[in-house]
């Protein structure tokens, strides 16, 4: 058997146990466990709370109000759910759309690490607050507090081999707590991070990189993750001069 085939068996197996997952209290009040779905090559790995009513209802993603959110910041910025992989912290309905609980996420946590040990993503995107706390918990980043947290949405951050790349969820234009052009703003990072800044192959990151003078860091952040914040791609674009040792967040190297 090849290796695509096996993770597809794999995966078939994973999406029946979360069917049949009888872990925690959430099991005695769902009606359909909800299995991830799209696409299990996908360098991007979108990352729910847990499932609405309707999904719940259904047993499927993002067949509600907030997937048709989705679907429409998707088709804004040219992206097909096809393409993503996505599937929820918590795969049962959370009653009465309550707040999910730590034992029900750290329980639910061995179905998402096998997803991810199988899929094997470059970029995590989780959507809102409790995906993104227990996504940075998880590789040992720092959690802001609630005041600060909302800045983390739109910011690439790195983790070992992953970026992540928390979102806010579509739910918050269903509810009216945000508008749907700047959600638009934000998930426009999603295709950004797909993309090689233009002027990598003449920048002098690259040529320290390859040195062994930089570390990865800095490529995996700016270069080929979030260039369009990059300092020295903003002044490249503005015709300013800027000195080779300059970082990509502004600060200089002496060392470089």
């Amino acid at each position: 058997m090849g290796q695509s085939n096996h993770k597809y068996k794999q995966l078939h197996e994973l999406q029946g146990r979360i069917r049949k997952c009888r872990l925690c209290r959430l099991a005695l009040t769902r009606t359909h466990a909800v299995p991830p779905e799209g696409d299990p090559h996908s360098r991007i790995m979108i990352i729910a709370q847990a499932p609405g009513r309707q999904e719940n209802e259904q047993g499927r993603m993002f067949i509600g109000p907030s997937g048709e959110v989705l679907d429409r910041l998707f088709e804004q910025i040219g992206l097909d759910r096809k393409e993503v992989y996505m599937t929820n912290l918590l795969k049962c309905f959370l009653p009465n759309c309550r707040k999910p609980r730590a034992d029900e996420i750290e329980t639910c946590s061995v179905h998402l690490d096998k997803e991810l040990e199988l899929v094997g993503p470059e970029l995590l995107v989780p959507l809102g607050y409790h995906p993104t706390k227990s996504i940075l918990q998880k590789f040992g980043l720092e959690v802001p507090n609630r005041y600060h947290f909302p800045a983390l949405f739109g910011q690439l951050l790195i983790a070992g081999r992953y970026k992540i790349l928390p979102l806010r969820h579509p739910a918050t234009v269903v509810h009216g707590s945000a508008r749907f052009d700047d959600l638009a703003e934000n998930y426009r990072k999603l295709k950004v991070t797909a993309t090689t800044c233009k002027w990598f192959q003449v920048c002098p990151m690259r040529y320290f990189y390859e040195q062994g003078k930089l570390n990865k860091y800095w490529i995996d952040r700016y270069c080929r993750g979030d260039w369009e914040s990059c300092i020295r791609y903003q002044m490249e674009e503005n015709g300013q001069p800027h000195p080779d040792n300059m970082l990509p967040d502004g600060s200089h190297d002496h060392n470089l």
